[in-house]
């Protein structure tokens, strides 16, 4: 099971990657709508 996890992950790294930047993103304008009616 171990290896077929790191054959998972070894295949789809690059998608990964682009999901986290994704939800990183996200969670900053997420975060910046929040405490954008606390600014005005």
């Amino acid at each position: 099971m171990l290896t077929e996890l790191k054959a998972i992950v070894a295949r789809s790294r690059t998608t990964m990657i682009e999901d986290v930047i994704g939800m990183v993103s996200l969670m900053v304008i997420l975060m910046a709508g929040l405490s954008l009616p606390a600014l005005v």
